[in-house]
């Protein structure tokens, strides 16, 4: 009699409550929950401070190593593909050619190939609490940011040392789409990335591919050369890339080298928008039933 009145009492008490949030597995295949990726903006920025500290920490030089991958990366491409194989343009410096395409690369790789493996580095994490799973791959974007951003600082220095020498190159109006730019490189980070992760996470194979994949594409993207140098027959498929785009404006603003079109431009980005798209969908789907397979 006793152990009834108290559950009498629960399940009043339980009645009378009122929950904030409910949490469970049926939802909407469209329902994204962007505005609870808002309520967890405070876990957003721990994790984006986390990735930061994490990169450089258990390193002798630390932070160093955000100028001194890309330039190594820089010197190499520019002695083999600029000296050696003569595929750099003429006229403007050498190095800043490369360095503007490796600085743009770089933040898409990184984004590309860290939200490819979120599910796999965070399965103890989201096996033991809960939270909307799109602030770990928004996380590797916002923190690669970061390092895109010091990058992109190494290569306005590297600028102006090439303008005090008297280097042949100028500014354009168009680097007044760098914002745009930027943008777009992180979508389409974050699209394939969350695309691919999708995949990898019920075939493993495919994670032994990603990283030759990405070479492959990284040299079916103007980062190595420019687009006028690429002959007839191919150019149309390395233009379809919609990476091409995005490093070809970039040059063209920051440089005055390259090739611009806003037809080119706005076909990249519906594309990419289309990817993203596509590529939270699928995460969305995706982390219903993922630590059965993780």
């Amino acid at each position: 009699m006793l152990l009834r009145l108290k559950t009498l009492e629960m399940e009043k008490y339980v009645e009378q409550d009122q929950w904030d949030m409910v949490i469970g597995s049926n939802q909407k295949l469209l329902d994204v929950k962007l505005r609870e990726v808002w309520r967890y903006r405070d876990l957003l920025v721990l994790l984006v401070r986390r990735d930061f500290v994490s990169f450089y920490k258990q390193t002798v030089l630390g932070p160093l190593w955000f100028f001194l991958q890309p330039l190594f990366t820089t010197l190499t491409y520019t002695l083999i593909f600029g000296n050696l194989a003569g595929l750099s343009p003429q006229g403007i410096p050498k190095p800043l050619f490369y360095m503007a395409g490796i600085t743009l690369w770089n933040y898409y790789s990184e984004c590309l190939l860290k939200t490819s493996t979120v599910f796999r580095d965070n399965a103890n994490v989201f096996g033991k609490v809960y939270f909307p799973r799109l602030i770990m791959p928004l996380s590797i974007v916002l923190s690669s940011l970061i390092r895109f951003g010091i990058q992109f600082l190494m290569l306005l220095l590297m600028m102006g040392y090439y303008a005090l020498k008297g280097g042949t190159f100028h500014l354009t109006t168009y680097a007044l789409l760098f914002p745009v730019l930027v943008i777009q490189l992180a979508m389409l980070g974050l699209g394939t990335g969350m695309i691919v992760s999708a995949l990898t996470n019920k075939y493993r194979d495919l994670a032994f591919l990603l990283s030759f994949g990405i070479q492959l594409l990284m040299y079916s993207t103007t980062v190595v050369y420019p687009l006028s140098r690429v002959p007839v027959k191919y150019k149309d498929l390395i233009a379809f890339n919609p990476l091409t785009p995005v490093i070809e404006t970039f040059r063209y603003g920051f440089l005055g080298e390259g090739s611009f079109s806003w037809m080119a431009l706005s076909i990249s980005f519906i594309v990419t928008v289309l990817i993203t798209f596509f590529g939270i969908i699928i995460f969305n789907k995706i982390e219903r039933s993922f630590i059965d397979t993780v």
